[in-house]
């Protein structure tokens, strides 16, 4: 069975790295609904790689890359949740999308729920994002000759359903890779380039307090190769400077 790459491990918690293209767990819909287990997950893979249960603390999307924690018993579980719905938890995303984005900024704009659940309501949403380096491509896309894209950082103040795809989306940068709220020609331009078709929103860095030591912890994933073309392109990989 595939293996995750640990950031670190301890008696209360495990941190890695989660592959694009790999569910945490099955969705709710498909409990609700009974569906039987078949598809290999991050749950499973580290239930078979530690030898231990595994508790989920948050969640990123199957097409999402990059760095998560999940707890070995469910009072430390409990205890990071209560971090994360806190805002303790820094949480930074690193994005390539359509266009020339602004320099910062902040879009609060709410959004509906997430589907799985049986009733929809709109709840409040925020993303803080820094624009690292815009660049441009000589591959024509519609009536222009040439195509602008925009590498971001985003940092997520609510934790809502695809909230950075569907906040950029609202701005008309949509995420380059994103079939479900992004612009097909644009994606077909890099699934050209790639010969294979990818998001490009990836979980950048974690930080939280260590719920027994009370120690900050930070993590930082590391590139997944699709993102290389992208960089040699722009002529610039992203550093974070942050401590």
């Amino acid at each position: 069975m595939q293996q995750l790459r640990v950031l670190h491990s301890d008696e209360q918690l495990i941190v890695f790295e989660k592959p694009a293209g790999l569910s945490v767990h099955p969705s709710e819909r498909a409990i609700r609904l009974g569906v039987k287990r078949t598809e290999i997950d991050v749950i499973r893979i580290l239930r078979n790689q530690t030898g231990r249960s595994v508790y989920p603390v948050h969640r990123l999307d199957r097409a999402t890359h990059g760095v998560m924690v999940m707890a070995f018993d469910g009072g430390t579980a409990g205890l990071l949740q209560e971090q994360f719905k806190s805002g303790e938890v820094e949480k930074k995303y690193l994005l390539m999308c359509r266009g020339w984005v602004s320099d910062q900024g902040q879009i609060d704009l709410p959004l509906e729920s997430d589907p799985d659940q049986e009733s929809v309501v709109f709840q409040d949403a925020r993303t803080e994002f820094a624009t690292l380096c815009r660049f441009e491509i000589p591959v024509s896309c519609g009536r222009y000759s040439s195509s602008r894209f925009s590498i971001v950082q985003a940092r997520p103040k609510t934790g809502r359903y695809h909230q950075i795809r569907r906040h950029f989306k609202k701005l008309a940068h949509p995420l380059i890779g994103d079939s479900m709220h992004g612009d097909g020609r644009q994606n077909r331009i890099w699934r050209e380039i790639l010969n294979d078709n990818r998001l490009f929103l990836m979980a950048w860095t974690l930080q939280f307090l260590h719920p027994k030591t009370g120690e900050r912890m930070k993590f930082r994933a590391r590139f997944a190769k699709f993102w290389h073309p992208v960089f040699d392109r722009a002529g610039v990989c992203p550093v974070d400077n942050s401590s």
